[in-house]
């Protein structure tokens, strides 16, 4: 893509990315199909396979804590708490990348679907039936959906997106980049968290100097 675009490293699993979907949707709003968004899986904790300890638990809820205080966005642990939870990022990340097959625009909704269905409402987001359920909600095909997620070439591509962002340098989710500019660059809009409001402000000054 060779317009002025977004790339934005993100985890559906990240409770700071949860935070920050808000901002996607503000930008989304103001720059709609003049300011693409790419979504690329960060990889928060792809492949673990060991249950969450309860001192985990707390760990990853005082987390939260500061999220809420941060956003305003309402938590619910039910989805963690449930014995035997495996905090396995890979799968809803797989999800929003079959989602991608369906463009960018639902790669990005599917992104804060997930989101909400974890931290809002306390669902387990890392079983394909709940996958399923939030695909369906968008209007993609169920079972088409469960066989993309499910499929090999699925899990490489998005293997393959965890691989660029760790070549593209992303220490932390959210990130947040724009580019090009006239001179081919990208540079970083913000790393971690930021107010939509600063973001947006970000990007209006960006767009009105590769405009000038």
């Amino acid at each position: 893509m060779t317009t002025p675009h977004l790339i934005y490293f993100s985890d559906p699993m990240c409770s700071w990315c949860y935070g920050f979907s808000p901002v996607i949707a503000d930008i989304r709003e103001t720059f709609g199909r003049a300011l693409p968004v790419r979504v690329v899986m960060g990889g928060l904790r792809p492949g673990t396979e060991t249950p969450m300890t309860e001192e985990a638990k707390l760990e990853i809820a005082d987390h939260w804590t500061h999220v809420h205080e941060a956003t305003g966005l309402p938590f619910n642990g039910a989805g963690m708490s449930r014995p035997g939870f495996v905090y396995d990022t890979d799968p809803a990340a797989r999800a929003v990348v079959a989602a991608r097959r369906d463009g960018e625009e639902m790669a990005a909704a599917f992104l804060g679907r997930a989101q909400r269905a974890f931290y809002a409402e306390g669902r387990d987001v890392t079983t394909g039936e709940v996958l399923a359920d939030l695909a369906d909600e968008l209007g993609l095909d169920r079972q088409s959906f469960l066989e993309t997620w499910a499929a090999p070439e699925t899990k490489e591509e998005t293997w393959r997106d965890y691989a660029i962002s760790q070549r593209a340098g992303v220490t932390g989710f959210p990130t947040l980049v724009a580019g090009p500019n006239p001179d081919g660059v990208y540079g970083v809009v913000t790393r971690g968290f930021a107010p939509g409001e600063q973001v947006v402000g970000i990007l209006k000054e960006w767009l009105d100097r590769i405009a000038a």
